[in-house]
């Protein structure tokens, strides 16, 4: 090819290998959030209510967790966003309650009930998880100062939108929105800082 015609040529190809690119992060981005909002519904359907509080024990915190450490701030607070846009529009995403009627068709009464502070605060807490991790060494400690950073904020935010639901004293709110939830927290804090670290690694290893 003369060099000319290479030149005439050029203008013409860039925009379109530049559109390619786009479409084609664009897609991978969809996947990545798509996929990562499917994690968290599976995690949520794996529940056990428990009889002293109307918030169940839920592997959803978990997913939470794990997409922080993952994702990129942004991609991980988009992902939990869809979560909730998911369960908004009625998808059986969040963790199984008793319909009561009203807005339970379109899973609102998830988002304004007793478990709403808890929602609420996924896309927040992702994004303050993976802001954290990523200023760090990134090892199995940052990971874990990250992840109980994050579900930190979830608990306190699910505490104070039952406060203001219920108009329950601290006491009772804490009785019934932290302390029972704190064991099982820990363990999913630990998991999903493990997981994250031996993922890492793995790509490190193979890039």
């Amino acid at each position: 090819m003369s060099k000319e015609l290479s030149v005439q040529l050029a203008p013409v190809a860039s925009p379109i290998a530049s559109s390619a690119a786009t479409t084609s992060i664009w897609l991978r981005t969809t996947g990545i959030v798509l996929a990562g909002s499917a994690l968290a519904a599976v995690c949520a359907r794996v529940s056990v209510p428990l009889f002293f509080t109307p918030i169940p024990l839920s592997l959803a915190p978990f997913a939470v967790l794990l997409l922080g450490l993952l994702l990129p701030p942004r991609m991980a607070a988009a992902t939990l966003g869809a979560y909730l846009a998911e369960g908004a529009l009625g998808l059986p995403v969040f963790a199984p309650a008793p319909l009561t009627g009203g807005l339970a068709h379109l899973g609102l009464t998830h988002l304004f009930g007793p478990t709403g502070g808890y929602l609420v605060a996924y896309p927040l807490a992702a994004a303050l998880i993976s802001f954290l991790w990523r200023r760090t060494g990134r090892g199995f400690s940052a990971a874990l100062f990250s992840a109980a950073a994050g579900n930190l904020a979830i608990l306190v935010c699910g505490a104070l939108w039952l406060a203001v639901l219920t108009r329950a004293s601290a006491q009772s709110i804490l009785t019934l929105a932290v302390l029972p939830f704190l064991p099982g927290d820990a363990l999913k804090i630990a998991a999903a800082a493990a997981l994250a670290t031996g993922i890492q690694r793995l790509c490190r290893h193979n890039p």
